[in-house]
């Protein structure tokens, strides 16, 4: 039998040869596609020679990522900002939104910092509430939310899948309320764009942002801001990167006697957004993801962490994620039965070649397309002892 058996094609070729390690950490740092490397390989000669570097790969390859980004959530290209990471789209709702003293953010208690990070400061410069959601149950639901929403409630800003334990978010309800009381949904998708399927306005967000290095298997530094077409216009204005401006495209005549700022979501463009040691590998890395498609990366993902969940030795570790697919995102994590051990048990893994995630006191297991069932089988051995 094939160690692959899982899938039509083996996909294994398309990235580095692992060896004996099995690398089981895709939502903390992913590695890239074989084509991606090259990609970067190529874009390091145009900075070696800049003479070969082509001048419209400039304006060129960042559309042909807002392209990629939105085929693959089920957006508009002119809906994606270039970004070098999820807070940069946090920062342009921060600062686009038009805010009132007493007006409400809700977040999660254990959300990734960067939540935290972007909300709490506008609790002393525009005198909003940020206000700490804790979960009824196990996991941070629907219901703990519209719990919370109020008259004063202006944004909901939530993971569709959590970093720390893999829950996801009904976030159509969620939005469905946010709109019913006048507010807005932001979600964080960096823990499942890409691995997946995502259809960004069936689930009703209004704004989406997502770190590139994961699920997206792109480089580090680089991410998406998605906003939804009709609040573009909405948002306050905001210090641009000149390369949003009309005209911008044409490098022999700068000199604007009036500034206009291109429409769409492109004035979010982190600076310098056609980073094209970083994008051509992003750029291959989209073209990858849609090649192969979401849809085959979430079921052959699935499928292993089914086997996980399933054959996971109860006597020595707990289940830390919901047990159930559809309340999950694309991994799962684990502890061992006495929490203070969950450290060394990680220690163990390690020593075994087996890589996985540590992150607030669970083992997250994030396999990939690379990752077969005689993987999973060596995983649950060395839990097992």
């Amino acid at each position: 039998m094939s160690p692959n058996t899982l899938l039509e094609k083996d996909y294994r070729a398309d990235f580095t040869e692992f060896g004996d390690v099995i690398y089981l950490e895709a939502a903390g740092e992913a590695p890239l596609p074989l084509d991606s490397v090259r990609a970067a390989k190529a874009a390091l000669e145009w900075k070696k020679s800049p003479h070969t570097l082509p001048a419209s790969e400039y304006f060129d390859l960042p559309d042909r990522v807002r392209s990629g980004v939105a085929r693959l959530i089920g957006g508009k290209p002119e809906e994606v900002a270039i970004a070098a990471g999820a807070s940069n789209g946090f920062a342009a709702v921060a600062h686009g939104l038009h805010w009132k003293p007493g007006d409400e953010v809700l977040v999660a208690r254990g959300e990734f910092p960067a939540q935290f990070a972007t909300w709490l400061p506008l609790e002393q410069r525009s005198g909003i509430c940020v206000k700490t959601v804790a979960p009824r149950d196990r996991f941070v639901a629907a219901e703990d939310f519209l719990a919370h929403l109020g008259p004063k409630t202006k944004l909901v800003s939530a993971s569709l899948v959590r970093f720390d334990d893999a829950s996801r978010l009904d976030a159509q309800r969620v939005a469905a309320a946010c709109h019913a009381a006048g507010a807005y949904l932001l979600l964080d998708v960096s823990q499942c764009a890409g691995a997946m399927p995502t259809d960004i306005r069936a689930l009703g967000a209004d704004f989406a942002v997502c770190a590139g290095y994961k699920w997206l298997l792109s480089p580090y530094g680089t991410g998406f801001f998605w906003i939804r077409s009709e609040l573009i216009e909405q948002m306050r204005p905001a210090p641009v990167y000149w390369a949003a401006l009309e005209g911008a495209r044409d490098f022999n005549s700068l000199s604007f006697d009036r500034l206009r700022i291109t429409p769409g979501a492109s004035r979010w463009d982190s600076p310098e957004t056609a980073n094209f040691t970083n994008l051509a590998a992003m750029d291959a890395s989209l073209q990858y993801l849609l090649r192969v498609g979401v849809e085959t990366i979430w079921q052959h993902i699935t499928r292993l962490t089914v086997q996980i969940v399933e054959r996971l030795p109860r006597d020595r570790c707990v289940l830390t994620s919901p047990a159930e697919v559809e309340r999950r995102g694309p991994f799962v994590c684990l502890s061992a039965r006495r929490a203070e051990r969950t450290p060394e048990l990680h220690k163990r893994l390690r020593e075994e070649k087996i890589f996985v995630s540590l992150r607030e006191g669970s083992l997250r297991v994030a396999p990939h397309l690379y990752n077969t069932e005689r993987d999973i089988a060596r995983l649950i051995a060395a839990l097992s002892v």
